[in-house]
């Protein structure tokens, strides 16, 4: 009960993450960064009187019946919750941040919370900030089994059904909605166009911003990816690594029988799965241990099992 309560305010809170990195850096610049919420700010150009995360509710209705309908329902339910409290606290964030109604229409940055945080003049700026926070919302959203809709469902049915990894899935699908943002908002067929700033360049910014959260997602989904294989493998037996993995790594190895090719010798191979930062501890234990020591160390890409992930359930999405 408790890890399921944890888990569904994570949620919640991914969701008020992701919907900050909207109003505060994304929206006002007219950035479009793919999904449901990209789309909305290429509708939102068209019809100003319509706030950008109504939109949200208006376009994921569909998306949310086929998350309920392909993604099975206990991840139906989270997507459900988490799409429709994304857009209620992306218009309550707007209302609070912009002085008047005619502000939250034109969502002019030099009005978003008195000014304060006007980034107008550093575009980059703005795109890396408002893709790294929705990133990191995103993957807090994803990893707990849940899915904010748009782009998340559409990616989430690829990887299980034509096992396309989940962040390459949103990269793809969100080429469509810049293409759209392209000709409303670069080529002035909304009518918040600007004459005076070359808006077709802004579809470069929201190119930008995809790559940034798709890179921050997945970095939160599956984390760093930095343990290590290390074979060590030696002519004598090494006591002094057994009882640093053992009692100082608080870890455990794999001893395998072996013989040297040429000599035909009996050695001591340890298989061992550490994280980067241990590695150095342990190949200077090696070499305490046995100078000669022959060790190769690689790339876990994943590592399963006691002390390190579980293994998934059946029909389990592990988006990667």
């Amino acid at each position: 009960m408790k890890k399921s309560i944890l888990s569904w305010l994570s949620v919640f809170v991914g969701c008020t993450i992701m919907a900050a990195g909207f109003v505060f850096f994304i929206n006002p610049y007219n950035i479009v960064p793919g999904g449901v919420y990209g789309a909305s700010i290429v509708c939102h150009n068209l019809f100003p009187s319509i706030q950008v995360g109504t939109f949200g509710y208006i376009l994921d209705v569909p998306l949310l019946i086929l998350s309920v309908c392909l993604l099975g329902g206990k991840l139906g339910a989270r997507t459900l919750a988490a799409a429709l409290s994304t857009p209620f606290i992306m218009n309550a964030l707007s209302w609070l941040a912009y002085p008047s109604q005619a502000a939250l229409e034109s969502l002019d940055p030099a009005l978003l919370a008195g000014g304060t945080i006007d980034l107008s003049n550093h575009l980059m700026l703005a795109t890396l900030m408002g893709a790294v926070v929705i990133g990191v919302g995103e993957g807090i959203v994803v990893r707990n089994q849940a899915t904010t809709g748009g782009s998340d469902i559409v990616a989430m049915i690829l990887q299980k059904y034509a096992h396309i990894k989940f962040s390459s899935g949103i990269l793809l699908v969100d080429g469509v909605v810049v293409g759209l943002g392209l000709l409303v908002i670069g080529f002035g067929l909304g009518g918040s166009a600007s004459s005076e700033q070359p808006s077709w360049h802004l579809s470069f910014y929201s190119l930008i911003a995809i790559y940034v959260i798709s890179r921050v997602l997945s970095r939160v989904i599956n984390g760093a990816k930095n343990d290590k294989l290390l074979f060590v493998i030696s002519n004598r037996s090494m006591p002094e690594l057994h009882q640093y993995i053992l009692h100082d790594l608080d870890r455990t190895a794999t001893c395998i029988k072996s013989s040297g090719l040429y000599t035909g010798a009996d050695k001591e191979m340890i298989f061992l799965v550490v994280s980067y930062k241990e590695v150095t501890g342990v190949k200077q234990i090696i070499k305490q241990a046995d100078p000669r020591a022959f060790v190769v160390v690689t790339d876990a890409y994943d590592a399963y099992g006691e002390g390190w992930k579980q293994l998934p359930d059946i029909g389990e999405l592990h988006p990667e």
